[in-house]
């Protein structure tokens, strides 16, 4: 992130376009190789976790899917067609992703989905040979979710790479045990510019998340820190 919380360069703009991708990449020192990767491959993380705001507008809708072949009773249960040695978990429940990318040969894409989710959007995932798990009714529910990808994954961590309304919903509900960031050196500024944690303004009675520093370290003109959530 930049020196100032900013995760990407405006409200509407997402580091997988490479316009956007490439500007972001004028905050990094010369020689400095970071990105996602970079941390996971630090934590050793088994799972990858992301919201659908990573890849579509705040203000997207789910497409108009086709009718489903099969039945809803069969499309309201789990779905895991295969194994995988690296997850990248998406919570859609809103079906508004369509999906080009499914996997490589080391990582598989996975879905959190609700049972409000499109019937058409879980045909859509079975189809393209995507498991997902049902968590939730009208909404993904975030601690249901990580509760099933440690029975059915059973990974050692968890790396949450979400957009800042995602991180947020995790901090809120207690499911971050550490905070590993990245701080750039730069300064992107702008209103409505998405931060590490965004999301609806917190009740009067919410008090802020207290974090304990654990380390910090210079890297090639980068700030690492790592924090514990209290």
């Amino acid at each position: 992130m930049s020196l100032d919380g900013r995760i990407t360069l405006g409200p509407h703009d997402r580091l997988l376009d490479p316009q956007v991708s490439a500007r972001w990449d004028a905050l990094k020192p010369p020689g400095f190789a970071e990105g996602p990767g970079r941390v996971h491959a630090w934590l050793g993380a088994q799972v990858t976790l992301q919201g659908s705001g990573s890849f579509v507008d705040v203000d997207a809708v789910a497409p108009d899917w086709p009718p489903p072949r099969l039945s809803a009773a069969v499309l309201r249960t789990d779905h895991l067609p295969r194994e995988a040695g690296h997850w990248f978990v998406v919570a859609d429940g809103r079906g508004r992703v369509d999906w080009s990318y499914t996997g490589d040969e080391t990582t598989r894409l996975h879905l959190l989905v609700c049972q409000a989710t499109p019937l058409g959007y879980l045909q859509r995932l079975r189809d393209l040979g995507v498991g997902y798990f049902i968590v939730g009714d009208q909404r993904v529910d975030l601690a249901e979710a990580l509760s099933r990808i440690a029975e059915r994954f059973r990974p050692e961590v968890i790396a949450l790479d979400g957009g800042g309304v995602f991180n947020a919903a995790m901090l809120r509900a207690g499911l971050v045990d550490e905070l590993d960031v990245l701080v750039l050196p730069g300064i992107v500024g702008g209103a409505g510019t998405p931060t590490l944690a965004d999301g609806p303004v917190p009740a009067a009675e919410d008090a802020p998340i207290r974090l304990e520093l654990l380390s910090s370290e210079s890297l090639d003109g980068v700030v690492r820190l790592r924090y514990r959530v209290r």
